[in-house]
């Protein structure tokens, strides 16, 4: 891990009244870029050829007499891979550039990396960012435990009996899930074979998954940013900007269709793929959201205790409503959500209430930053 000490040195050394935001093409990037552009700030966009015409084209910033009329990517910038970004490290540094980590960063350039050779200044927590790998021990869902967050029972392959889901990675799809449900063992080993056969996921995949308890109700994205500098002077500094659901393929378009005809299908589409394609804004029974806040403050605390300085800025808890009305966590994002593009330009509708503004997910990162310049608090929102 890039020690802090090392990236405070070279904070040290940016240009604070010309600070710039960067961020990889994909994921949330057009919320971050958005979000920047409403702080004032210059935008960077790291993009992958062949994938680059939203940034390069379509959302590209426009300017007449310096002013800007048009988009919010100023400087995108063509790769031949994600991966190649890591090798923009001094140029960003050059440039006063502050990174903004979102899951497709860690996803291609790969964890070792981006905690141990990236050698730039993010907002948020770089040492969070493996709590995301299901793979390894030390996950989100061992965190939780020791902070006594409600999260779904974990079953062994020859303990199945009753609806679970089986987590793992899609055999193809770097970003995407290979995930399953099945009620017993003799269905996941059936299951299993089939999406083995199809491609969809790995045998060595899902020696490493994780088997749950499948919690049925509906599912909520809880976007929180937790502020530093609001710590700092006084304020509180936990906010729920918005909440969103997802959209997911082939998933949704199997609910659509009436529950004789599923029974019809053939093999090669008789399981559902839950591979995430969009999101939607929502909002929540307000006698609920008290029970959200005490859960995300309960997070906080305990990433402060066992990885200093604890959570910056943005992240998720996305949770499944029980029909008792209590909110259960089953998966958790230390970063930008994936839903925040729900928010450009409109603001999320709880950050609005916060600020008495449009405040979207990526305007509540700039914004951050620009408070931390003024109240010279650089320092605390880094790492």
């Amino acid at each position: 891990m890039i020690e802090r000490d090392e990236i405070l040195k070279i904070i040290s050394e940016y240009d604070k009244n010309h600070l710039k935001i960067g961020c990889l093409g994909s994921h949330s990037a057009l919320d971050i870029a958005d979000g920047a552009k409403d702080e004032g700030f210059t935008t960077y966009v790291w993009c992958q050829k062949g994938r680059d015409a939203p940034y390069t084209r379509f959302f590209k910033s426009v300017y007449h007499n310096n002013k800007l009329i048009k988009g919010c990517v100023d400087h995108p910038i063509l790769l031949d891979s994600f991966k190649d970004v890591l090798k923009y490290d001094k140029m960003i540094c050059e440039n006063s550039i502050l990174w903004i980590p979102n899951r497709s960063f860690v996803t291609y350039c790969g964890i070792e990396n981006v905690e141990n050779s990236f050698k730039v200044p993010y907002v948020g927590s770089r040492n969070l960012l493996r709590l995301e790998e299901r793979e390894e021990r030390q996950n989100y869902y061992w965190l939780c435990e020791k902070a006594g967050l409600p999260i779904p029972k974990e079953v062994k392959p020859d303990e199945i009996d009753r609806l679970t889901i089986v987590k793992l990675h899609h055999a193809k799809m770097k970003l995407e899930r290979g995930f399953f449900t099945c009620s017993s063992s003799k269905e996941f080993e059936q299951k299993s074979k089939t999406l083995i056969n199809q491609g969809v996921i790995t045998e060595s995949d899902l020696e490493k998954a994780r088997i749950e308890e499948y919690i049925i109700g509906p599912v909520f994205n809880f976007n929180f940013f937790y502020s530093p500098v609001s710590e700092r002077i006084g304020e509180e500094p936990l906010e729920l900007l918005g909440i969103d659901w997802r959209f997911e393929s082939s998933l949704d378009g199997f609910v659509r269709i009436p529950a004789e005809q599923q029974l019809t299908l053939p093999e090669s589409q008789k399981y559902p793929i839950m591979t995430v394609v969009g999101h939607n804004n929502c909002s929540l029974r307000e006698s609920i959201l008290n029970n959200i806040f005490l859960i995300a403050e309960k997070f906080v605390k305990i990433t402060k205790e066992y990885y200093k300085p604890g959570m910056i800025g943005s992240f998720c808890l996305q949770t499944v409503i029980t029909s008792d009305m209590k909110p259960v966590i089953y998966d958790i994002a230390t970063r930008t959500g994936g839903g925040t593009n729900v928010h450009m330009w409109l603001g999320a509708p709880y950050g609005n209430i916060v600020w008495r503004s449009r405040m979207s997910s990526g305007r509540r990162v700039a914004l951050e930053v620009k408070r931390a310049v003024e109240h010279d608090l650089l320092d605390y929102i880094v790492t």
